[in-house]
């Protein structure tokens, strides 16, 4: 019984996950898939750069409770813990599922967004503490250079590194999984790091309330 309970969480969050909230609020409200404009991304970014801010917010909010409410499955049932003695693990795997969802989601074709915003959800529900460590690089790096990317790479890889830095003592499960984040973050901002190269990433103009420069779908 508790296996099956389990088999049927690690489900429920990767169908969490890959509930295609940007997706679905554009063909909503603007009757346009947000893939086919801006980076081309399912993400929140390319939310708030095609449809604006107000409908974005939802989307940030919604992805971000997506990985939140993932690891909170790991308290449905005590008996979980007969096998994983360590609820980190399993929470860490139920949020991994959740990531994998909003990456690769079955509601929309496989096609999702980077997993930024769910992988954020993921990491307060954890440690809270390094999370609000993470947010303030994003914020900080954000405000320097305007590009959502290069804020999220860089708060990624802070993940690990605050972690080791002030928290030494933490389960290995949650040093694995850091190193794993920014791994993660890298691997699927790759297409940003290539406009990066090239110096043809757009700046986040439509939160600086600067002119937008960027129309239409990027190339990759």
């Amino acid at each position: 019984m508790v296996v099956f309970l389990l088999v049927i969480a690690f489900i429920v969050a990767y169908l969490l996950g890959s509930i295609p909230t940007s997706v679905w609020i554009g063909k909503w409200f603007r009757g346009i898939d947000v893939r086919d404009y801006g980076s081309g991304n399912a993400g929140a970014t390319n939310t708030m750069r095609v449809l604006g801010v107000a409908l974005g917010i939802p989307v940030v909010i919604i992805d971000i409770a997506k990985g939140f409410l993932a690891v909170q499955l790991s308290f449905i049932h005590s008996g979980f813990l007969e096998i994983f003695p360590d609820i980190v693990v399993l929470q860490l795997i139920l949020g991994a599922f959740a990531v994998l969802g909003h990456i690769y989601p079955v509601f929309a074709g496989f096609r999702g967004g980077k997993g930024v915003a769910t992988l954020f959800g993921v990491i307060l529900a954890v440690h809270p503490a390094i999370t609000l460590m993470a947010i303030g690089v994003f914020l900080v790096v954000l405000l320097m250079v305007k590009i959502v990317s290069v804020s999220s790479m860089v708060a990624g890889i802070s993940f690990p590194v605050f972690l080791f830095l002030f928290y030494p003592h933490s389960p290995l499960s949650l040093k694995i999984f850091s190193v794993a984040v920014a791994i993660l973050l890298l691997y699927t901002h790759r297409t940003n790091i290539r406009r990066l190269v090239r110096k043809e990433e757009p700046r986040a103009t439509f939160l600086f309330g600067e002119k937008k420069r960027d129309e239409g779908k990027l190339s990759e």
